[in-house]
């Protein structure tokens, strides 16, 4: 997959140390959104060496190190450790390093009966009423927007349109940016001094990208934390 650039351009409050606001296009937008599709397992796994807070890198471990022989036959410790994240009708680049996507085409059988109504998901099944095995492949559609009839349909993908720039504040909350809207914060945050007020553009890299997922889980001033920690520390 060909790497994604994505930047943002923050609204810094210098006085305050503290991000303010983000001018963002779609493809951060994209990005945090499709956060909300990750399994718990994924992201348990990218933040282990980030000491995740909570029991869960304790549980992720406890299932590594588990032998084998404690497993069902039918079941595989990597569908826990390493889930995979399924390719939704949005098609978002996953910025996450190595996050795994599963396809969407799913297989189902059924068997040789005309008139049978049962499907399964596995060849090896009877028919509960014939007997028979269900092992003739049928076609599964995956529900998607493109696949409804006069639905409208975009060619870019994700799930923002792409003509609008948006507003990202620091606790991740996402609306449309407009100047009136810019105006109204600045009153709430209330800045006063235009002076203290400063521009940064960042570009996110892996870095930055496990720092946000990292942050977002346990912090209401995400982007703050994320992009003005550094400063802090070196004041």
């Amino acid at each position: 997959m060909a790497e994604t650039k994505v930047s943002l351009k923050l609204l810094i409050d210098k006085k305050g140390h503290r991000v303010l606001f983000a001018e963002a296009d779609k493809k951060f937008v994209d990005f945090i959104f499709s956060i909300l599709t990750l399994p718990v397992g994924t992201v348990t796994r990218l933040l282990q060496k980030k000491n995740m807070a909570g029991c869960l890198g304790s549980l992720y471990k406890s299932i590594e190190n588990l032998s084998d022989i404690y497993i069902q036959p039918d079941q595989d410790k990597m569908s826990l450790l390493k889930p995979k994240v399924a390719i939704s009708g949005a098609k978002v680049p996953l910025l996450l390093p190595s996050v795994e996507q599963s396809c969407t085409d799913r297989k189902i059988y059924r068997c040789g009966s005309y008139n049978c109504q049962f499907v399964a998901n596995d060849s090896r099944a009877n028919c509960p009423s014939c007997g028979k095995p269900m092992n003739i492949e049928q076609f599964y559609v995956e529900y998607a927007p493109s696949n409804i009839i006069n639905a409208s349909s975009s060619s870019e993908g994700g799930y923002v349109k792409g003509v609008i720039t948006y507003m990202v504040m620091d606790d991740l909350e996402v609306k449309p940016m407009s100047t009136i809207s810019s105006i109204t914060l600045l009153t709430k945050f209330n800045v006063r001094d235009l002076g203290s007020i400063e521009e940064k553009v960042v570009d996110l890299g892996i870095d930055e990208v496990l720092s946000l997922l990292e942050v977002s889980l346990k912090s209401i001033t995400v982007l703050t934390d994320v992009f003005l920690r550094n400063d802090t520390d070196e004041e």
